[in-house]
C-alpha cells in the first residue's frame, strides 16, 4: 500500500483514538460482489486477524444476506480497483466497523466483533 493511503490509515486512527494495525497487500479481506455496482451504504467490520485474512468484511447496501457466496475472497492490493474509498479504514483495529455514504461517515468499536 501506498505512503498517502497507510498516512490516511494513521490520520483516521488517530481521529477514532485507536492503534493502526496494519491490513497488509498480500493479506485478504471478504468482500461483497455489490460493492462493484456501487450499491450503498458501503459497511466495513473488523474480526481478528486469521491466517492469510486482514479480518475485514466490507459490503453494499443495509444488509448481509444468507447467501454463502455474498462474500468474496480478495487481496488487500485489488481493493484499489474494486472499491478505493475503504483504504482509509484499513489500518482501524478488529472490532471496528464503519459505515460511509455520500457526504457520510460513521466508525465505532463493536466488541461482539472480538468474541470468538
Amino acid at each position: 500500500m501506498n505512503k498517502k493511503i497507510l498516512r490516511k490509515q494513521e490520520i483516521m486512527c488517530d481521529k477514532y483514538g485507536v492503534k493502526w494495525i496494519e491490513s497488509p497487500d498480500s493479506m485478504k479481506v471478504g468482500i461483497s460482489k455489490n460493492i462493484k455496482e456501487g450499491k450503498l451504504p458501503i459497511n466495513g467490520m473488523r474480526h481478528p486477524i486469521s491466517g492469510d485474512t486482514t479480518g475485514w468484511y466490507i459490503w453494499g447496501g443495509e444488509d448481509i444476506t444468507k447467501d454463502k457466496d455474498f462474500f468474496v475472497p480478495l487481496h488487500v492490493n485489488h481493493l484499489e480497483e474494486w472499491c478505493p474509498q475503504v483504504l482509509k479504514y484499513l489500518g482501524l483495529p478488529p472490532g471496528s466497523r464503519f459505515q460511509i455514504a455520500d457526504n457520510y461517515e460513521d466508525v465505532w468499536t463493536d466488541k461482539s466483533l472480538l468474541i470468538a
